[in-house]
């Protein structure tokens, strides 16, 4: 894998060399290993030149006139700040991975397109129905400004699969508590979705402590909260999340429009279990 540091790119362009054309100029967010993965899993598809820029150390430099002067055929922005870094650029297309939320960084531009880390609504349904609960009653905490759209495909998704959603909308952590304590008894599961307004430290630790007390089993998006004391989580493969969107870019070099590629979800995901709550709560998970 071929890291560069800013400095070295700027130098190159500055000595008028053209080290990106025809290629693909990968913007990553951070040094950090589920974005690593994702960059490896592109390249184990897309075989174009590809040459990555880490822009952590980086936060005054202007990235989209970098890539202007760079002229790559096409540009990978892994994590948010990457894509917020190079959002403004019309004229290249543009192929993203890692982001939770990418329609409140960069909308849906003609040029934009890529593979979001959310996990379809229908595999966590699914995994709900299998724990064979009695009556099934899910509530969904969530800030309308953060995940309203993620909450809408929830709510389409459970109704056609005739399950009970109770979703609430949350505009500050500190709702959280009592909004928790005022529904005690009216769900026998919750679903934590990636929400930073409803989903901090301090909330967490709240609502693992509420449910457990309360028997609900908590499902969630990440295997560290499994690790807290959450029941089951679905957890995202960095690799394949990289490969569907080298896929993409494999289809745009070869001619597609980046405009007639799907916005995707993840296709793969990673099944934590905590055996000692399903055990405390007499769930059986013969079903998983």
């Amino acid at each position: 894998m071929r890291t560069i540091l800013l400095t070295i790119l700027f130098a190159l362009l500055l000595s008028g060399r053209s080290v990106f054309a025809h290629d693909i100029l990968v913007v990553q967010s951070l040094q950090v290993k589920p974005f690593d993965e994702a960059l490896r899993g592109f390249r184990s598809v897309c075989k174009a030149e590809s040459i990555s820029v880490v822009v952590s150390g980086a936060p005054g430099v202007d990235v989209s006139r970098t890539v202007r002067e760079a002229r790559p055929a096409l540009i990978l922005a892994i994590g948010a700040d990457a894509l917020n870094r190079v959002k403004k650029i019309r004229d290249i297309p543009i192929i993203y991975s890692m982001v939770l939320n990418p329609e409140k960084i960069a909308g849906r531009g003609k040029n934009i397109a890529g593979v979001n880390m959310n996990v379809s609504p229908g595999k966590y349904l699914n995994l709900m129905e299998r724990l064979n609960l009695p009556n099934l009653r899910v509530c969904v905490l969530y800030d309308p400004a953060q995940t309203g759209n993620m909450v809408k495909n929830i709510r389409q998704t459970a109704l056609a699969k005739g399950i009970d959603i109770t979703a609430k909308e949350v505009h500050n952590p500190k709702e959280v508590p009592e909004l928790l304590t005022r529904m005690k008894g009216a769900f026998n599961l919750f679903w934590m979705i990636p929400d930073p307004t409803v989903v901090t430290p301090e909330t967490v630790e709240f609502l693992l402590l509420f449910t457990q007390q309360s028997g609900v089993p908590v499902v969630t998006f990440a295997g560290k909260y499994v690790d807290e004391g959450a029941l089951i989580s679905l957890d995202i493969n960095s690799f394949d999340l990289g490969k569907q969107a080298g896929e993409m870019a494999n289809k745009v070099l070869d001619g597609t429009r980046v405009s007639e590629l799907p916005d995707s979800e993840a296709r793969k995901a990673i099944l934590r279990i905590n055996r000692k709550v399903a055990q405390k709560l007499g769930i059986s998970l013969k079903g998983i």
